[in-house]
């Protein structure tokens, strides 16, 4: 029902035609919660790497703890980007790593605030690599990280989780937890080869594993509108996923690695910045869209 009005909303507030080559839709600022949880899961996802899904994981869940959702990033991803980013340093605390293989572990023990309210993460580092070797014997391993994550999902309303750049056993138990996924794409050829690939494995855990996986949306990223590759990319991106492209489109700017020097969302480090406002902007259309309460 959610869905339905705001979709109503949208179509009444159309504006300017956007890169996407449909209207530019007046997102409301999201209603004030009046309660929180059970969080909706949502995997940032891309086999790719450098498509921008920390950057994205980073920034959307500032933009949403801004519109006082309470947010929980994973890292999962060995290499700890998204706890770097987040200015945390990950050398001697638990990480996800422990919360997988212990499973008598409390999920708030690794559970680490950052200095942007109502935004928690729960981080990783190197020792994350392992984690496939030890999980490939378990029963039900595809499902470690959902139970995992079950004992905290109803004190958030969102959790983001950053995906490492491949389809292995991790991102697997990443697309199982999940409700939704959401597909960072580079305007960039090679980036949009590799996503027919995603969207059968996506179908594959959505047939096997876990049957209420939905796309929530295909994000472009790092768009340059001067140059002719990136617009004809972003049209043979909206050509192949139609609706489940997202209005908002991610540019490019040197902003975003300055931000994660700082270990800052871009939303904190330059507000006034159009890279700020984009995702902003983006978590107003999740909302809108029903992805995100």
């Amino acid at each position: 029902m959610a869905r339905s009005t705001a979709s109503k909303t949208a179509k009444a507030d159309a504006g300017p035609i956007g890169p996407t080559g449909r209207p530019y839709h007046g997102f409301p600022t999201p209603p004030k919660l009046t309660s929180h949880g059970p969080a909706r899961i949502i995997a940032l996802c891309n086999q790719k790497g450098g498509v921008g899904k920390t950057t994205t994981t980073i920034n959307l869940a500032a933009a949403l703890a801004g519109y006082g959702r309470k947010v929980l990033a994973v890292d999962f991803d060995p290499q700890g980007a998204l706890s770097a980013g987040l200015g945390i340093a990950t050398h001697e605390i638990p990480t996800i790593y422990d919360l997988l293989l212990d499973s008598k572990r409390d999920p708030h023990d690794v559970i680490v605030p950052t200095a942007t309210e109502n935004l928690d993460i729960i981080p990783a580092n190197i020792d994350l690599s392992a984690a496939e070797v030890h999980l490939v014997n378990e029963v039900a391993r595809e499902m470690t990280l959902a139970r995992a994550l079950r004992g905290v999902s109803g004190e958030y309303d969102v959790i983001l989780i950053d995906c490492q750049p491949s389809l292995g056993l991790l991102t697997v138990n990443a697309l199982t937890a999940s409700h939704g996924v959401l597909i960072p794409l580079e305007c960039e050829f090679f980036a949009l080869r590799g996503v027919a690939l995603l969207v059968e494995t996506i179908d594959k855990v959505r047939d096997r594993l876990n049957p209420a996986i939905s796309l929530d949306g295909v994000l472009a990223t790092m768009y340059d509108s001067r140059t002719l590759h990136s617009r004809e990319v972003l049209e043979r991106v909206v050509e192949a996923f139609g609706d489940q492209v997202l209005e908002t489109v991610i540019g490019r700017t040197v902003k975003f690695p300055d931000a994660s020097v700082s270990g800052m969302p871009i939303t904190e480090f330059a507000p006034e910045h159009a890279a700020a406002q984009a995702y902003l902007r983006l978590a107003r259309e999740l909302v809108a869209r029903g992805a995100v309460a």
